[in-house]
């Protein structure tokens, strides 16, 4: 052979080579970007961090549904990958997304909590099964559902009454945030532990704002930091929380409680499959959680309530006609009842509007329980799955002129399914959501009957630290009627 056919030989052999790499090649990137392997679309940013500064950082600027509008912008309207609190996470966004989510509990996904929580509340971490978590949930239902919570409703109102002669009467001038606290925590304490002594409130309530705050912070446990606040409170809390239970305990021994009058008491005759009783700690930590949901959420409606009426003298005129109306068919001084509540239709429209702009719960995470696939795009067993109300409820495809508050977007059939997620849906939607409710018409009926009222700073800054809340805490001057 001549040098020259070597040469085309050779030529020949790496082209065909080459040819065979190139279909190979061709034929790995169509498997990996197959909806059977490809990742959602989007970025991790930093090691460890991730994008958890970012993500923080819009919610403390007040401005939480940034972080998602930019991302489903930039990479899809259904679904991206990013990392939280050092965690990878894939955030379902949508109507459509929630509806996912919610419809595969226990199938597909789990509920999931970050390693701080499980720091703070290490006894309920070690025995939260999901056979634990649905006896729970159905305690839960049980106090709460809404043939339960009838009865309580005039003692909300006495409650609501009493706050407002102590707090609100015969003052110029308050600050709404630690008073809707106050309500709602002195509120909790009577009905979910039957404790209804102020001093004894107070032993504990005030370091709640701390453990709140250390919840979803950064783990770091040094002295100074939030996760290191959130964990010495806890332990303030739950010590004056088992003294509380012995003390129950020795009543319910001495026939002086009445056992299952409010949830305390039904955790301490309950017993397992086992015949086991509860550990103090378990009830003390299930009892804490219990006081956060029933009233860190519906205080920061509360004031967003008022904030919204200050802002919108119309809404409020129709709201004061409808708690006058409902007013002049009592007799005298008679307490609100569950029936008196289902005719305040349009002060629910407006709650439905303000948890609209401002949802108490951002969102929450799952965890993926298997490997999936969603929207074309592989979902990894063990990755971290979040859902948050902001993919929704201010975008325009689900709600016109998302920035303009609009009660009457609720009369009717209201929005469309999963795109109005305050509360959360499917098996783990919020069973204090009833509860949430009533506490809040309750005081919203008393508060609008008293006053009206105007904010002192006009354009107070929204923070969401985890929670949402005014960076003053709303101070309003009030004018009586």
């Amino acid at each position: 052979m001549q040098e020259t056919e070597i040469d085309l030989l050779f030529l020949f052999l790496f082209l065909s080579l080459l040819l065979i790499l190139t279909v190979m090649l061709a034929f790995s990137i169509r498997l990996v970007f197959s909806g059977k392997d490809q990742l959602p679309p989007g970025r991790t940013g930093f090691p460890i961090v991730g994008e958890t500064l970012e993500f923080m950082s819009m919610g403390r600027k007040g401005t939480p549904e940034k972080f998602f509008k930019e991302r489903m912008a930039k990479y899809s309207p259904e679904v991206f990958k990013t990392s939280l609190i050092a965690e990878k996470t894939v955030v379902f966004c949508g109507a459509s997304g929630n509806k996912f989510l919610f419809s595969n509990e226990n199938k597909l996904v789990t509920s999931w909590w970050p390693r701080s929580i499980e720091k703070i509340f290490p006894s309920s971490t070690q025995t939260s099964t999901y056979e634990e978590l649905l006896k729970m949930r159905n305690l839960l239902l049980r106090f709460l559902k809404p043939e339960a919570l009838q009865k309580y409703v005039g003692t909300m109102d006495v409650v609501a009454r009493s706050h407002l002669d102590t707090h609100w009467n015969n003052h110029k001038k308050v600050t709404v945030f630690p008073l809707a606290k106050n309500y709602t925590f002195t509120l909790a304490c009577r009905l979910f532990l039957s404790v209804e002594n102020p001093t004894q409130i107070a032993r504990f309530s005030d370091p709640f704002h701390l453990l709140l705050a250390g919840v979803l912070s950064v783990p770091i446990n040094f002295p100074g930091t939030r996760f290191n606040k959130a964990i010495n409170a806890t332990r303030t809390i739950r010590k004056e929380l088992i003294r509380i239970i012995r003390q129950r305990t020795a009543d319910l021994g001495a026939e002086i409680a009445i056992p299952g009058n409010d949830i305390l008491s039904h955790m301490l005759i309950t017993t397992d499959d086992n015949g086991q009783f509860m550990k103090e700690m378990d009830i003390a930590d299930k009892i804490i959680g219990l006081l956060i949901a029933g009233h860190d959420t519906s205080s920061a409606a509360i004031t967003f309530i008022l904030k919204y009426l200050a802002e919108f003298p119309k809404v409020y005129d129709k709201v004061l006609q409808e708690v006058e109306e409902l007013a002049m068919e009592k007799k005298g001084e008679d307490l609100l009842n569950w029936e008196d509540l289902k005719k305040m239709k349009y002060c629910w429209n407006v709650v439905n509007e303000v948890l609209r702009m401002v949802p108490p719960v951002q969102g929450t995470f799952r965890e993926a329980v298997t490997d999936f696939t969603y929207a074309g795009f592989s979902i990894p067993k063990g990755w971290k799955l979040y859902w948050s109300a902001n993919t929704t409820h201010k975008n325009p495809k689900y709600f016109s002129e998302p920035e303009k508050f609009e009660p009457s977007r609720f009369e009717g059939n209201g929005p469309i399914p999963f795109s109005h997620v305050p509360f959360g849906g499917g098996p783990r939607m919020c069973p204090g959501k009833e509860y949430a409710r009533l506490e809040i018409l309750v005081f919203m009926y008393n508060i609008v009957r008293r006053f009206k009222w105007e904010k002192v700073i006009l354009d107070e800054k929204i923070v969401i630290d985890p929670m949402p809340r005014l960076a003053h805490g709303l101070p309003i001057r009030l004018h009586p009627h």
